[in-house]
């Protein structure tokens, strides 16, 4: 990796760290705000689900932005508005506000989540993506191992308020490193806004997120708060493809590109790995908290295993995507994955906690391990101007992968809760995460194999696929 790339690594790396802790922070410490605001838990789940909702809105238009104003501009007006957004929250008065200001985060995230993927594959060229990756997951891997601990920390020690100004030193550095590291670019091409496209395939996103969001309630799918969204989001999602699929590249979203194996693969495989992800991280601390009397903190505490097992794999994995291709490091991955999710399918209260803590961090070598392939296949054999559009489709498709996988456990495990006591219950639901673990393992046989080198080719033109 060449210093140029190492110093935009640096800028955008640094910069997404407010994001991707603030998710995590803040999921701990509902229920103090709910105390602190006086509001109910329905209401103070809103703060969660409209950070979402706003961050699924925006994912779509990155794409365009960058076209209109340029990665640089775009990624540092994001930042700014992400930092905006959380002295906001940092000055709530009361519930409502909250949950305002927490879309304005949201705006910020979503445009920052894909551009960050985007601007750094675009700079690469098609070349060593896999150590490349394991340079971007640097923040997905610190946020679960850190957030919870810092959000456990700051409310053991001071108010919530401070929750939110933990994101301000990470964006004003960020913004300061973009400033000078990002390299200075401008509009590329007159770039005309998908309206249709915008108005079908934002609310559909928004639409499958909240329904999925809204699962954990009593009466799961069958209520119409649920299955109402549902429906409606698969159908602005189908009319959209349909929409895309005339319009080619003029599209808000080119969905043509989905003919393209390894993005297809790539997709599926992130889907899947978003639901087996957050999923398990809705299991695991409820496990450690409702079976072993675990308070926020100390779950967060007994998280921090697979966050370094993570931390451990990510470097190696992504040299071995580079020299053995996506195909055997994913199965791998998947295989440790799966196998360290099964012991928490037998575990019980009694379960030595020692044996748990090295489980998990062998599971978060096989998370780090799989992340790194799934997250540069998606752009092999992509041109310069196809890359934004294969990056809001992968982080799309992992952000409603991850709302399926929480909806789909947290209905088992209410159901299985009820029906045979919550021992048995979080075990039944450890099994359905164990489930699409396997079966990532079958779909990870169709990803490219072996590498074979990448000739240089000019900018913007498509590069020859890689791997078999």
């Amino acid at each position: 990796m060449d210093r140029s790339l190492r110093n935009l690594s640096l800028a955008l790396v640094v910069g997404a760290m407010a994001p991707l802790f603030d998710s995590t922070i803040v999921s701990v410490a509902l229920h103090s705000l709910a105390g602190d605001l006086h509001a109910s838990v329905a209401t103070i789940q809103w703060v969660t689900t409209a950070y979402l909702l706003a961050l699924g809105v925006t994912v779509p238009v990155v794409g365009w932005l960058q076209r209109r104003v340029g990665g640089k501009r775009l990624w540092m007006a994001a930042l700014v508005v992400f930092l905006v957004g959380s002295v906001l929250c940092s000055l709530a008065w009361s519930a409502p506000s909250l949950i305002a200001f927490r879309v304005v985060q949201g705006i910020g995230a979503g445009a920052m989540l894909p551009l960050l993927t985007t601007l750094l594959m675009q700079a690469a060229g098609g070349k060593d993506l896999g150590r490349l990756m394991a340079v971007v997951s640097l923040p997905t891997a610190l946020g679960p191992i850190l957030g919870p601990v810092v959000g456990g920390l700051i409310l053991g020690a001071a108010s919530w308020h401070w929750l939110f100004w933990v994101n301000v030193p990470f964006a004003v550095v960020g913004l300061v490193l973009a400033w000078f590291l990002i390299p200075a670019d401008g509009p590329t091409e007159p770039a005309r806004l998908d309206v249709v496209g915008l108005l079908l395939l934002s609310p559909a996103v928004v639409g499958l997120l909240y329904g999925l969001s809204s699962v954990h309630r009593d009466g799961g799918f069958a209520r119409t708060e649920v299955w109402g969204p549902l429906a409606g989001g698969v159908l602005l999602l189908v009319a959209f493809a349909v929409w895309a699929l005339r319009r080619r590249g003029a599209a808000l979203v080119d969905v043509h590109l989905l003919r393209h194996r390894p993005l297809a693969a790539s997709a599926s495989l992130l889907f899947l790995t978003g639901a087996s992800l957050y999923g398990a991280m809705l299991l695991l601390p409820l496990s450690f908290q409702e079976l072993r009397g675990a308070d926020a903190l100390g779950a967060g505490l007994l998280l921090v295993p697979q966050g370094i097992g993570a931390l451990l794999s990510r470097t190696l994995a992504g040299r071995l995507n580079d020299r053995l291709g996506p195909r055997v490091v994913a199965l791998v991955g998947f295989a440790v994955l799966g196998l360290a999710t099964v012991p928490f399918a037998f575990a019980g209260p009694d379960t030595p906690t020692w044996w748990l803590l090295g489980v998990l961090l062998v599971r978060g070598v096989g998370l780090g391990a799989v992340t790194i392939p799934l997250m540069a296949v998606g752009f092999v054999g992509l041109g310069r101007a196809e890359i934004p559009h294969a990056s809001i489709i992968t982080r799309i498709a992992m952000q409603v992968g991850g709302a399926v996988g929480v909806a789909v456990l947290a209905v088992v495990l209410q159901g299985a809760v009820a029906a045979v006591g919550p021992v048995a219950g979080f075990q039944q639901a450890f099994g359905w995460a164990t489930g699409f673990t396997a079966l990532s393992v079958l779909l990870a046989l169709v990803l490219p194999g072996r590498p074979r080198p990448v000739a240089e080719e000019p900018a913007g033109e498509r590069l020859e696929p890689v791997g078999a």
